[in-house]
């Protein structure tokens, strides 16, 4: 959850680390550091954002062509100015920074108090610093480097680590396992990060480190081994992203930036993959594995978050396009509930950022036991991109706000592809629906402009609900999903209690809540259920519920029962997820607004959590 920021070079480290860690505030922002090496570790730390680390430094500046920087997400002890990172030994010669969670952190600590250390923080993370300390010190290791191996050994859990010894100050030290690091390779310099985006306008050069990996980083470049001190050959990519990318550009907030780029996001995500002329759906990704895919007995997604929303928009799109049984699954809980798994089952795992722990440990369940490994990610070299047997990008670009909005249309996007295609290729599908689905497919991006067009409209809605203290969302089939993501948004940027329903459930326990103090928010975009979304409709008017109606602009019986309506293109039933949930988006995020919210870095939230 947390972002690493590292450089050695020959330029000031500071501001290149200070620019990363705003670049990367997105996976943590209670507490920011930094460490410089200029003949001592200068360190500089406190509770807040990035900004409040760059006013200490403007204040008093530090100096040094080399450093490590840390903004927090905290697991491990309050955030404030003494948990916060980088962290240091007790004779104060080694500092580091840390992603992840250390699980025998206590057991360790308690180990290391016996043999006389005193801690001072309440993080998990100090116990590292002391540990490599204590095993540098004792004589066993000969180097700095073999003391950070053997402590590394003694470690339970997960750790991005980036760590500074006073003695060896032409080196920074890595080592990954769980949580993401990447080397940005630059000409007479080098770049550390948990992702791609702070050395972005410095590099497109990078290597991904895998799990159980370390490298030692100097000015001239770098060398990869194993914790085991196996030396390693690395594949070294090169980056697409631009820094245009990764900008507000001109808007208030990224996530506004994010909701607006969703039709050349979905664009993007459907290019070269669509025929029209053809009627065909062509993802290179599963080329490979489609015999095998064609034969499954069963797909199971695992997911988190919003993309475990869009997992269970793929179980109506596979089950009706292509027949095949699905079972939807919280990765959280996967791998703890004993799952029965088989070789002919496969294990489909999504995640925007492709590093989320929960959704890895769910796939390397599934591999283990024999099935099939197939990935949704956005994020190209992301360790699921790595680990699984194939897969099929997003190709949203970089999504910078915490609440997910193209992610989960470019998902939903990618799902859809893949389930028309695995209905054409298991003869489930005829060809003139299939023809109609692609051809629509095709042009949802349009209709997502047009939405986006009448987004003042939203805004003046929003007003109106600023201070409501509770929303219920329904939904039926494919828009239930698209209920539990609108509901989310919400609580996620304005802080606002809400849930969704699938709509006839309300009358199984939540239409006790409803009253003429609750907005209830009903999506009635599919033709086969409307009948029914109708009489829902009226069971929430006859107990004074304010109806905000997310509908198809031909929908004359809804536009009349509702008092507040979003209307939306018309389209196929299996595609309206795709539609329906930019109102909602638009909805929350002016809300949120409205309430004076950090719409960007909500409280207690980080954009990719890489812990458990």
């Amino acid at each position: 959850m947390c972002g690493i920021v590292g450089y050695i070079g020959n330029r000031q480290a500071s501001e290149i680390i200070v620019k990363g860690l705003e670049r990367l505030e997105y996976r943590g922002y209670d507490s920011a550091g930094i460490a410089l090496m200029n003949g001592r570790l200068d360190i500089k730390k406190g509770k807040g954002k990035v900004e409040t680390l760059r006013n200490k430094l403007e204040a008093d500046p530090s100096e040094g062509d080399t450093g490590i920087g840390h903004t927090r997400w905290a697991t491990h002890g309050a955030p404030n100015d003494i948990n916060s990172h980088p962290h240091v030994s007790q004779s104060g010669n080694i500092a580091l920074v840390h992603n992840g969670i250390i699980e025998n952190y206590n057991s360790l600590k308690k180990e290391l108090k016996n043999k006389g250390r005193t801690f001072h923080t309440d993080t998990d993370t100090e116990v590292i610093a002391q540990l490599i300390e204590e095993v540098y010190e004792d004589g066993e290791a000969v180097s700095f480097e073999k003391a950070v191996r053997l402590a590394l050994k003694q470690v339970v859990g997960t750790y991005g680590l980036a760590i500074l010894h006073i003695d060896e100050p032409d080196r920074i030290i890595v080592a990954r396992k769980g949580s993401p690091l990447l080397l940005g390779i630059g000409d007479g310099e080098m770049f550390i990060a948990s992702d791609a985006s702070p050395i972005v306008g410095h590099t497109n050069k990078v290597v991904y480190l895998d799990d159980g990996e370390m490298a030692i980083v100097t000015k001239e470049g770098y060398e990869v081994k194993t914790i085991e001190d196996v030396s390693l050959t690395k594949k070294v990519h090169e980056l697409a992203m631009s820094l245009d990318e990764i900008e507000k550009g001109g808007y208030p907030h990224f996530m506004l930036k994010e909701i607006f780029e969703q039709p050349s996001a979905v664009a993007d995500c459907l290019r070269g993959r669509l025929n029209v002329e053809n009627s065909s759906v062509q993802l290179g990704g599963l080329t490979d594995i489609m015999d095998r895919l064609e034969g499954a007995e069963r797909l199971i997604i695992a997911a988190c978050g919003t993309s475990w929303h869009s997992g269970l928009v793929g179980e109506y799109l596979f089950e009706h396009l292509a027949k095949l049984p699905v079972e939807v699954e919280y990765a959280s809980e996967f791998r703890y509930r004993e799952p029965l798994i088989s070789e002919d089952d496969v294990m489909l795992v999504i995640s925007q950022s492709g590093e989320t722990a929960d959704t890895l440990a769910a796939l390397r369940t599934a591999k283990e036991r024999g099935a099939l490994a197939l990935g949704i990610c956005n994020v190209v070299g992301s360790t699921i991109a790595r680990d699984t047997d194939a897969g099929v990008y997003t190709h949203a670009g970089p999504e910078i706000g915490v609440a997910s909005t193209k992610a989960f249309t470019t998902q939903v996007a990618v799902l859809t592809m893949m389930a028309i295609l695995l209905g054409q290729k298991r003869n489930m599908i005829d060809g003139e629906y299939a023809a109609r689905l692609i051809r629509e497919l095709n042009g949802i991006p349009k209709k997502i402009e047009k939405i986006l067009d009448h987004s003042e409209s939203i805004k003046n809605m929003a007003e109106l609900f600023t201070y409501a203290p509770n929303f219920l969302y329904l939904g039926r089939t494919y828009n239930f999903p698209v209920a539990l993501e609108g509901a989310l948004k919400l609580k996620e940027i304005s802080y606002i209690h809400a849930e969704g329903y699938p709509a006839a459930e309300m009358k199984h326990g939540p239409i006790a809540l409803i009253d003429k103090m609750m907005p209830v928010v009903v999506i009635a975009a599919t033709d086969h259920t409307n009948d029914k979304m109708i009489s829902n409709i009226e069971e929430v008017k006859a107990r004074g519920g304010r109806i905000i109606a997310i509908t198809g602009e031909d929908n004359s019986e809804v536009i009349d029962l509702a008092e507040f309506n979003c209307p939306i293109p018309e389209t196929e039933d299996c595609l309206s997820p795709l539609l329906t949930a930019i109102p909602l988006q638009l909805l929350s995020y002016y809300i949120a607004v409205n309430r004076g919210c950090d719409v960007d870095q909500p409280r207690n939230l980080a954009k990719s959590v890489t812990v458990e």
